[in-house]
């Protein structure tokens, strides 16, 4: 049998014409629809579930007797709210905090039997929402406060409210004016509401020698003075580290559970719990003067060995860390050079024995901290986190 110049099939010495029938269906049978392949693992992000577990009990160490919540908003900071929650709450997490009701919403069957505390408070069309799921709104103005209030009323009970205090950031929360109204109108204006939370919100937590967190922590003291006898919070991981003045009775984690310094200029109290790393797809040779890239940002300073890794800023592999940041072959670190594309960077690996096609460079993790990675992307170490889950689904390690 040979093919004819149309491609078809030709059978010698027959002159009979062979009709092939081929079943097309529209529709796959789920029963033998081919799955579609695995990705090719040219990138990966690993979550350490035992080292969050591990950064929980440390910052529980660090409160002493003032209880440990977990923020896991934004999808556990973009590391995924399932295994994160289910992880923390099995440490003994009873309290958690997210951002978004519909956050709280996909967190409460997870954790049954605990507290969800959102930070964005209650609106009209929301409050519904709140009682159905026994979520806490933390109420950031007098409007939230009387809202609350309201539905309190028309339902006849008493409902749990969190209070937040403006204590310098100008953001969310009673700014001075509304506290004094607040606490003029007091019990009236809080009719209804079970005060179970009031809280504020550090601005620069992150450095031990600011005026400013003394200076919010003594106008959070002086807030409390003027509001009815509730428990307290004023720390996330930040404040943690600051010491037990700022403790209260609940700190509020979130980076730190996560694996990053909240001190960044100080030795890391917490594990890493979360790695980002790529595979190496091609490796070539360049002379020097050759560039690299889009916009031919990098130039060869001498005969270099380039190496091509499937990892970009699809992946959370910030367009920004190019020609600043740095990769790391076994322990080995090795600059980024070009700029970052959406699938792919480039690495100088001349200096390195053993680089080979399919050889994993670590970004993110035991050699490459995080906060070197946000440092050489100018960003915070929050939006890295946030950023990597984005294309690549975690593989989860230590549940």
């Amino acid at each position: 049998m040979c093919a004819d110049q149309t491609g078809w099939p030709a059978f010698a010495g027959h002159d009979s014409i062979v009709v092939v029938c081929i079943r097309i269906s529209s529709m796959a049978d789920p029963d033998t629809e081919t799955p579609p392949p695995p990705d090719a693992a040219n990138a990966s992000v690993v979550v350490r579930l035992h080292a969050i577990a591990e950064n929980f009990r440390r910052c529980r160490e660090l409160a002493g007797a003032a209880e440990t919540a977990g923020v896991v908003k934004a999808d556990a900071y973009g590391l995924g709210m399932e295994p994160v929650a289910r992880a923390l709450y099995a440490e003994g997490c009873r309290t958690f905090f997210v951002a978004r009701a519909r956050e709280g919403v996909r967190l409460r069957p997870l954790v049954p039997a605990a507290r969800i505390f959102v930070l964005d408070g209650v609106r009209d069309e929301t409050a519904s929402a709140f009682v159905a799921q026994r979520l806490i709104p933390v109420l950031n103005s007098l409007t939230q406060i009387d809202v609350w209030s309201a539905h309190a009323k028309s339902r006849n009970e008493m409902l749990d409210a969190a209070l937040h205090i403006d204590t310098g950031m100008s953001r969310l929360g009673l700014p001075q004016d509304e506290l004094d109204t607040l606490a003029q109108e007091t019990p009236h204006r809080l009719r209804g509401l079970n005060l179970v939370l009031v809280m504020s919100h550090l601005a620069c937590a992150d450095d031990p020698a600011s005026a400013m967190n003394r200076d919010q922590l003594e106008r959070f003291r002086a807030a409390l003075a003027q509001l009815p006898q509730a428990p307290a919070s004023l720390s996330s991981s930040g404040g943690i580290v600051l010491g037990r003045d700022y403790a209260f009775d609940m700190v509020r984690p979130g980076l730190a559970l996560y694996g990053g310094n909240p001190h960044p200029h100080a030795p890391n109290p917490f594990r890493i719990a979360v790695t980002l790393a790529g595979q190496i797809l091609q490796l070539r040779c360049v002379d020097k003067g050759e560039c690299v890239g889009y916009g031919a940002t990098f130039r060869a300073q001498r005969p270099s060995i380039l190496a091509t890794v499937g990892l970009g800023y699809a992946d959370g592999l910030m367009r920004a860390i190019g020609n600043r940041g740095m990769g790391a072959i076994g322990g080995v670190r090795v600059p980024v050079v070009g700029r970052v594309s959406m699938d792919l960077a480039s690495l100088d690996v001349t200096d390195v024995s053993g680089a080979l096609v399919g050889t994993e460079v670590e970004f993110l993790g035991d050699t490459i901290t995080l906060e070197e990675l946000a440092d050489a992307a100018g960003t915070a170490s929050y939006e890295i986190l946030t950023s990597v889950g984005r294309r690549l689904k975690p593989r989860y390690i230590g549940a």
